[in-house]
């Protein structure tokens, strides 16, 4: 018994249509909110922001303090303990940090800190806030 053929159009209908359908429930999906759930978020924003400023300390930190030029002078001299506390009071730092050579350090920047820089001699090399 021989089935009579099939159009090539009645196959590719179908895929078609498939396709279609497949295409706009994609598209729907991709959709944003309502424009009512949008302006409820960004009131919400809006009000946390609000209430974060509202808690927020008006006054600005207060400056670093460390003045490096104060202890420019030490460049040149041979590093010593009692020349650290006394460089630290000079330039009104909060603490001080000797700087070996091949020493790793960390890169955070604390403004009320003098860096004094020393090479393989104890020479000071540098001094600087941060």
């Amino acid at each position: 018994m021989r089935f009579p053929s099939t159009p090539r159009g009645l196959l590719r209908r179908p895929a078609a249509a498939l396709f279609a359908t497949a295409l706009m429930l994609a598209l729907a999906a991709c959709t944003g909110p309502a424009p009512e759930e949008q302006e409820q978020a960004l009131d919400q924003a809006q009000q946390a922001a609000n209430e974060a400023t509202a808690n927020a300390d008006p006054t600005p930190p207060p400056p670093a303090r460390c003045d490096a030029s104060q202890v420019q002078g030490l460049v040149g001299q041979t590093y010593s303990d009692a020349m650290q506390s006394q460089a630290k009071d000079d330039a009104d730092a909060s603490e001080v940090r000797v700087i070996k050579p091949n020493q790793p350090l960390t890169l955070e920047f604390i403004g009320e800190r003098l860096n004094i820089e020393i090479d393989e001699k104890g020479v000071i090399t540098g001094v600087r806030c941060g």
